[in-house]
């Protein structure tokens, strides 16, 4: 059994204090539309630091594998999440302002929390991740394999192509 984290994140972020661990796919639920199964687990690692300019943001690594249905097959196919990114945290006043003036920053901002849920931190940024229409690598799918190409015999030209050969 593994225990969800929480941290206060803020003060994580000010002390430069780390967590690892592991999260089995199982316990993202956000997650199970686009998975075939709930086999495997992620491994990742959470640190806190403070920018040039001293706003906290949290590094966010994850590593493992999960199972997606390939949009092409249906078929179950093995996927590697491989995650590396910073989020710099904000008070709501600051996010608002941010909204307003529709301002581009460099990291992703979101909401500085006393008791932020670090495994829904980690499932945000699984999801962002994700390819929107996941589906095997050429040569691998089997829908591809069963679609050959078909020569229409009713194309007006079908007549042509065979005069030339």
């Amino acid at each position: 059994m593994h225990a969800r984290p929480f941290i206060d994140s803020l003060d994580f972020a000010s002390n430069g204090q780390q967590i690892s661990g592991v999260v089995p796919v199982a316990a993202l639920s956000r997650l199970a539309d686009v998975l075939s199964d709930s086999a495997g687990e992620l491994s990742y690692t959470v640190r806190g630091a403070l920018d040039k300019h001293s706003v906290p943001k949290l590094l966010l690594s994850l590593n493992g594998g999960c199972h997606l249905i390939c949009q092409r097959c249906m078929q179950s196919m093995d996927y590697q999440i491989r995650v590396s990114t910073s989020v710099m945290l904000r008070d709501q006043a600051t996010l608002d302002l941010l909204d307003e003036a529709e301002v581009e920053e460099e990291y992703e901002s979101i909401l500085a929390e006393v008791n932020l849920d670090v495994w829904n931190l980690l499932e945000d940024e699984i999801i962002l991740s994700l390819a929107f229409a996941p589906k095997h690598d050429v040569g691998m799918c089997k829908a591809a394999e069963e679609v050959k190409p078909q020569v229409d015999e009713s194309h007006p030209f079908a007549v042509l192509a065979k005069l030339k050969s």
